[in-house]
Order: structure tokens, then C-alpha cells, then sequence
């Protein structure tokens, strides 16, 4: 794609890469096939290529985002399906961020959305909040009718929907620090701390912390990290999602540069959300001269917690096999970290039968805050994802992301567990919560 960016312009590090990207673009339309908002809405302006003109001419001629541009950036989900169907490599997310950067601090929103985004900025990243959120939320949930004639309030109604009927119970590993291997150590990683996933499902890290441990592998949360940014990022409120990142490279920096201590051979997310913006911390910090070379070995280091365990022997499975497991595919993990075969052989390795539901590619409609910024759309895509998946009639859902867990649970009775779950049961661990009794299926 030709481009008219003035040097001026191209000074800025971020204008300069959002015109590399531009370049790579040939207008082949590859995209809009598996663009979700595309297949759904059939409007052009709603596929990558779409969005590719609005942003180009928005950056290119320094406008402000208008009403029209701010409606089709927010449409997109940041599936990045686009970039795995792209021939020619456009790296549509660096594109789609700068954008959202933009449209942050150029275009006045209206007051409730401001108000809306504003509070989930806040909220979402503190586990102390969300707490004290879900708490209110499960008090209001029964009164979210009275919000969905409005359509201005329809993202209120979708934040009540989504709160979980009952709190968690909090982790009994919440707050510790290190968790030694069993026996001899083989390696040592840290897992990131997180925010809303410890929250919602304290399990997941709780079963990873199992497995590792049983594994030999030394686990370490080191004091300072936190939530990884990915949710403000997503919004783009880009100073907020940059302080996060660079909370975290510190924290996991002196535990890579503490060698009386082992260094790290990993850094692991169990939320593949997290996963695909820690990969990309290189790339978000790289004009900080204090962070740029941490943060390329930060990302270098960070692993979904399925790649780290695909490189080494699980223990050996003690459940019955055949137990019928349908394998959601996050898209911040097939597309956004090109992980796409690892999950399924790991639990097809425990004895599990794995099942691919059709149109795996498109995205269950979480999308970080997008369920609730967007719920007409992201109703939609869960729908049609609950239904594929329901077809390939399953005994359980696996999936490697919170968002999708969230979302396509609400849609299904299906049980709906993290594969990390499944494969510290099959391999010796407690039976996952929301889980019956199970047996192969006949």
C-alpha cells in the first residue's frame, strides 16, 4: 500500500511502524474471510482491510478520530485471525494499538462510555477492586433487565450478566512467593501474578502450580509483578497498559539477573490474553532506554504455560481415558502466539479425546472488556461458538484463556475448565471445581 506520511510525521517511533505495517498491505482481501465482525456485519469498514483504510487515512492526514472510525476500531476484537490468514505478513495488531492509542486521545466519547471504560480501567487490573466489584455486581445482577432497553447502558447490563453467581474461594496460595519443586530441580520459572484470573478462577494457577512442582520445575511469583496490561492496552489507554509492563519487567528482571537464586529458564502465563501482550513487551517498551533490553528478554523468556510443558515429560496419567474434551482455541493463542498444537497433544498425551469444533478460528466474542463494550456482537459469536462446539457433543470445554472460559460459560452447561486443569488431574491432581464424576464417554 502506497503511503504519504511526511518525515516529520515519521520521527515518531509509532507513526513509523504503523507505516511499515501499511506498506506490507496489498488490498488481497484474504482477511475479511476470517475476520469475525466481517462474517457477521458484511460491511467492509468491519474487516481488517476496512479498518486498514479508515486508520491510514486518520494517521496519514493527522485527523482526529471521528464518530465513523472510533465505531469500526472499537468493532474490532484484536483476534488477530487476520494476521494468521495475511500472505503478506501485515502485522495488523502493532496497527490496530496505535490506532487505539489515537482514538483515545483524539475522540470525545460520550459521557457513559467514558464513564464505562474509565471504571473498567480501573477496576479490572486490582484485585482488590474486583472484588469488591463482583460483590456489588452479584447484589445487582437480577436488576441488569432494567439496563438493556438502553442502549447506552447495555455495556452496564453485560458487565452484571457476566459477574459470577458466587465468589471464588481465595487461593491459599494467594500472596506466597516461591513454590519448591518435588525432588530434584529441573528448572525454575516465574508465573505471572495476574489480575482478574486469580479473582475469578484462583484454580488455574493453583493446578499449574501442582503440575510444575510435581514436574521439578521451582515456581516463583516475584514481589512487584502484576497485571500484565493487556485489558488498558486493549482500550487504548496506553500509559496505564505501559506502567503495568514495565511493574512486570522489573519484578521479573532481578529474578532473571539473580543467579544465586537460578536465574529463570521461563516466564509463564496461564492466561493466553496475558500471553500475547508479554510477548510483546519488547516492541511496547522499545524506545525506554531503561526497559528496552529487559524487556526483550522478558518477552524472549515468556511462555503460555502449554508451550513450557509440550518441551518436557508429563508425569504419568492415573485417570480413565477417553473422557471427551472439546479444545477451544484462544485466539490470542493460536493467532496472536501462533500456539496452536501444543494444548492438544498434551491432553490427547493424558488420555483424553480431543475434539476440534468447526470454525475454530473465530473468536468466542471475549475479547478482553469486549463482551461488555460490545455485547450485541459478542453475543452473537458466542452463540454461534457454543453452538459448534455443543455439536461435537463433549464432556467437557477446555480452553487456555479466562475471557473465553467466562464467556463461552455463560452460553453452556458444558463445564468449562483450563487445560492446565486437566492435565494436573490426569496426572494426579484434585478433580477440577464444576466438574462431575466422569467416565469415557460410550
Amino acid at each position: 500500500m502506497q503511503t504519504n506520511f511526511s518525515l516529520a510525521q515519521l520521527a515518531d517511533p509509532q507513526m513509523a511502524r504503523s507505516e511499515q505495517v501499511l506498506r506490507a498491505c496489498v488490498h488481497c482481501g484474504f482477511c475479511t474471510a476470517t475476520c469475525p465482525t466481517y462474517v457477521l456485519l458484511g460491511d467492509e469498514l468491519d474487516s481488517p482491510r476496512g479498518r486498514i483504510y479508515l486508520i491510514k487515512d486518520m494517521l496519514e492526514n493527522d485527523r482526529p478520530a471521528t464518530v465513523e472510525v472510533a465505531r469500526h476500531v472499537d468493532r474490532c476484537l484484536s483476534c488477530l485471525s487476520c494476521m494468521t490468514t495475511c500472505p503478506s505478513g501485515v502485522h495488523y495488531m502493532h496497527l490496530i494499538d496505535h490506532a487505539r492509542d489515537h482514538v483515545e486521545k483524539t475522540y470525545d466519547r460520550p459521557w457513559i462510555d467514558k464513564f464505562t471504560r474509565a471504571l473498567l480501567a480501573r477496576v479490572l487490573p486490582s484485585r482488590a477492586l474486583f472484588r469488591l466489584a463482583i460483590g456489588g455486581a452479584m447484589l445487582a445482577r437480577p436488576f441488569a433487565f432494567l439496563f438493556e432497553g438502553v442502549p447506552a447502558l447495555r455495556p452496564l447490563a453485560a458487565m452484571l450478566k457476566l459477574a459470577p453467581a458466587r465468589p471464588a474461594t481465595r487461593s491459599a496460595n494467594e500472596g506466597e512467593r516461591r513454590f519448591a519443586a518435588k525432588g530434584p530441580r529441573r528448572a525454575r520459572v516465574a508465573l505471572l501474578d495476574g489480575c482478574a484470573q486469580p479473582v475469578l478462577r484462583p484454580d488455574i494457577d493453583d493446578a499449574a502450580i501442582r503440575l510444575l512442582t510435581r514436574m521439578g520445575v521451582e515456581v516463583v511469583r516475584p514481589v512487584g509483578g502484576g497485571c500484565c496490561g493487556s485489558l488498558t492496552h486493549h482500550m487504548g489507554k496506553e500509559e496505564l497498559a505501559l506502567a503495568n509492563a514495565r511493574a512486570n519487567v522489573g519484578a521479573w528482571s532481578r529474578e532473571i539477573e539473580g543467579e544465586e537464586r537460578g536465574g529463570l529458564d521461563a516466564i509463564l502465563v496461564t492466561t493466553s490474553g496475558c500471553g500475547t501482550t508479554i510477548k510483546d513487551y519488547g516492541h511496547m517498551l522499545r524506545g525506554e532506554p531503561a526497559y528496552a533490553a529487559r524487556a526483550a528478554r522478558v518477552s524472549a523468556l515468556a511462555k503460555d504455560v502449554s508451550e513450557f510443558l509440550a518441551e518436557r515429560e508429563l508425569p504419568v496419567p492415573v485417570i480413565a481415558a477417553g473422557i471427551r474434551v472439546a479444545y477451544h482455541s484462544a485466539c490470542s493463542l493460536q493467532h496472536g502466539q501462533r500456539v496452536r498444537t501444543a494444548p492438544k497433544t498434551l491432553l490427547s498425551s493424558v488420555g483424553f479425546t480431543v475434539l476440534e469444533p468447526a470454525e475454530g478460528h473465530l473468536c468466542c466474542g471475549s475479547a478482553g472488556t469486549y463482551n461488555i463494550l460490545q455485547p450485541e456482537i459478542a453475543g452473537r459469536l458466542r452463540a454461534r461458538k457454543v453452538a459448534n462446539i455443543e455439536r461435537t457433543e463433549p464432556q467437557i470445554i477446555a480452553a487456555g484463556n479466562i475471557g473465553c472460559m467466562t464467556q463461552i460459560g455463560g452460553g453452556t452447561t458444558i463445564p468449562v475448565v483450563h487445560t492446565v486443569e486437566l492435565l494436573d488431574w490426569a496426572t494426579g491432581g484434585p478433580l477440577p471445581a464444576g466438574l462431575p464424576s466422569l467416565s469415557a464417554a460410550a
